[in-house]
């Protein structure tokens, strides 16, 4: 495939904006070359600026898991504008989508929305330190909760891309009171624990990890959690900003039967417009301004497009029946074609997979935390993205990344994916 115009494009955009991006990785770093520009989407596919089709398996990270430019989210952010794009005022729209989320998220009885995943987390934070009354917050090795500075301690995704997860600008005061455990390994964070009694406002957890590749929590990893933060006056929160909406209607806290206190949302909630939330029970959510001492705002948080956007999508999600069953079927089987044609080529990977989400690590032992993740052959990796961008499929351009599967993705899709992944592989 020829990428001329992409080319050009990153050349200008290099002049005037960071290294050509808004955001670090889509700059092609952790993968080497040119970076695609897109042009427009529909359903499973992405088109550049050169033309080319790519099956895409980004999704924007995460928020199409109906497909890109999905009717009734493109007619009711079409609708919706003709009224105006931002009011600074409240609208009915925002009891509307806080009242439906509310039903589908099990233990949460008032949520807030923010402008962003980051935001979400940030402020998650903020609230549990006010309603605690605490300081320290403990988090995983890989888990990305965003750029916040509290986060940007041995941060996964972008930051790994890098290879330099503590950023410059993170103040040593701020980093002493995160608290780094290994993620599914319930005993470093015991250890954390028993290390700073009284001490911890709250663990914060991608519940299952996406941002070192896609890990999910080994047994009894979520209820561990659980039972320290019960037993040590510690609120538990869960950063589903990935897969809230996604591995089950209500999240992870339904698809593992697991409570947190505090819940983050991202991506999904939003329909593919920038939106984050956060969600709790009443007496957690009623410390926040204007009910409670713990200040937090936004000029445009709920603007009406991007709630608009977030109901339809969630609506949606909430009336299909057999969605996630689709959607886990499809990922098994694009898990199930990729490690057979790997095999074939004696080729050692390891695949996670949960639900809508999948991963290929090139390595031979299981990838459960970010430690094991870092062991995987990146040269390998950077030789099959580019292999298989090549062929017309588009996955994330990092080792430390989730695919996210869409149910606009057709079997046909899948098989040409794998069969992708068969002529790639002779060449790794």
């Amino acid at each position: 495939m020829l990428y001329q115009r992409s080319s050009a494009l990153f050349n200008d955009a290099q002049v005037v904006i960071p290294g050509g991006v808004n955001s670090p990785v889509r700059a092609f770093k952790g993968v080497g070359g040119t970076p695609i520009f897109a042009k427009s989407a529909k359903g499973a596919y992405v088109y550049d600026e050169d033309g080319n089709r790519l099956i895409d398996y980004i999704n924007s990270w995460g928020p199409m898991l109906l497909g890109h430019a999905y009717p009734p989210v493109v007619d009711a952010v079409i609708e919706k504008t003709k009224s105006g794009t931002s009011f600074g005022m409240p609208t009915a729209l925002e009891t509307e989508i806080a009242e439906l989320a509310v039903a589908m998220v099990p233990n949460i009885d008032k949520i807030r929305f923010v402008n962003s995943g980051t935001e979400a987390c940030m402020s998650a934070i903020r609230l549990a330190r006010g309603f605690t009354k605490k300081d320290k917050i403990i988090k995983f090795a890989g888990c990305y909760h965003g750029h916040s500075d509290s986060f940007l301690i041995a941060a996964g995704s972008g930051a790994s891309t890098f290879g330099t997860p503590n950023s410059p600008g993170v103040t040593q005061g701020t980093a002493k009171d995160t608290l780094l455990a290994r993620y599914n390994d319930l005993e470093s964070v015991k250890a954390l624990i028993t290390a700073n009694p009284n001490e911890i406002a709250a663990i914060i957890v991608e519940p299952v990890a996406g941002n070192m590749g896609c890990i999910p929590p080994v047994d009894g990893f979520l209820e561990g959690l659980r039972q320290f933060c019960d037993t040590h006056h510690i609120l538990l929160i869960f950063d589903e900003v990935m897969t809230g909406f996604r591995l089950a209607k209500g999240g992870v806290q339904e698809l593992k039967e697991v409570d947190a206190d505090i819940v983050c949302f991202g991506k999904v909630v939003g329909g593919g417009l920038p939106v984050g939330a956060f969600a709790a029970r009443n007496e957690i959510m009623n410390e926040l301004a204007p009910l409670g001492p713990v200040y937090q705002a936004g000029t445009l948080s709920g603007n009406p497009l991007a709630m608009a956007a977030g109901l339809a999508m969630l609506k949606a999600i909430n009336n299909e029946k057999g969605l996630m069953n689709r959607l886990a079927e499809k990922t098994k089987y694009l898990h199930n074609g990729i490690a057979d044609a790997l095999n074939k080529n004696d080729i050692d990977h390891t695949i996670n997979r949960i639900g809508s989400m999948i991963s290929v690590h090139f390595a031979k032992e299981p990838v459960v935390d970010f430690e094991s993740a870092a062991k995987g052959n990146n040269e390998r990796f950077k030789s099959f993205f580019h292999g298989m961008l090549n062929s017309g499929v588009y996955i994330a351009p990092s080792a430390f990344e989730s695919w996210f599967i869409t149910d606009a993705l057709t079997y046909q899709d899948l098989n040409e994916t794998i069969a992708a992944v068969e002529e790639v592989a002779k060449t790794l």
